[in-house]
């Protein structure tokens, strides 16, 4: 993350995103496939590295191997075809105003209950409390039903999720540089991939 002054002169936590150049490797119509989207795909990959089935649909729309492939569900048949290269500048052309961004959350492991879901913790150091400062407490069965009830909270993995951020503004488009610069966080770590949707 960074920071940017805005107009009226206040400071901006900001995310930079590399968004682009993405190219059309294929167009899904609903005649042919049963549903209408648009696949792209992002990322230098070593020739050697890629499948011969993927280098043939690398082949097809015109491109060197790819990284990173995503299908983006809508009809645009008419508006994009195989081979055509989308970057940062359609955003600034569109004047798009807020985007939204799709990531996988850091993974932080396996996790207690404090932790993962802010339990206070059993209470104070005395009357008994040996070494249960930060254990959940009771999970409330008894007798009936002798067994404890599916989605209660309880330690397990955290992190590590599909996670999505609605209404990101856009502040400053960098078109030499394929640079987005959104207001505010997004998911996954520095370098990861993330979506980002109009």
């Amino acid at each position: 993350m960074t920071s940017v002054f805005g107009a009226d002169g206040k400071n901006m936590p900001c995310t930079v995103i590399e968004a682009g150049p993405c190219v059309v490797t294929q167009i899904r119509t609903v005649e042919k496939d049963g549903y209408a989207a648009v696949q792209l795909a992002y990322d230098e990959k070593k020739e050697k590295q890629t499948s011969a089935a993927l280098k043939g649909h690398f082949e097809k729309a015109g491109t060197t191997p790819k990284k990173k492939l995503v299908e983006f569900p809508a009809d645009y048949s008419r508006e994009l075809h195989l081979g055509d290269v989308i970057t940062v500048e359609d955003i600034l052309r569109a004047e798009i105003p807020f985007v939204d961004v799709v990531g996988t959350s850091k993974g932080k492991g396996f996790q207690g209950v404090v932790h993962r879901y802010h339990f206070q913790g059993v209470g104070g150091k005395t009357h008994g409390q040996h070494n249960r400062l930060r254990h959940p407490g009771s999970m409330g069965a008894s007798s009936w039903p002798s067994r404890v009830f599916p989605g209660m909270r309880m330690a397990g993995h955290m992190g590590n999720e599909r996670v999505k951020v609605f209404n990101l503004k856009v502040v400053k488009v960098i078109p030499e540089h394929n640079l987005l610069v959104v207001k505010g966080s997004v998911p996954g770590a520095k370098g990861s991939y993330v979506l980002v949707e109009a």
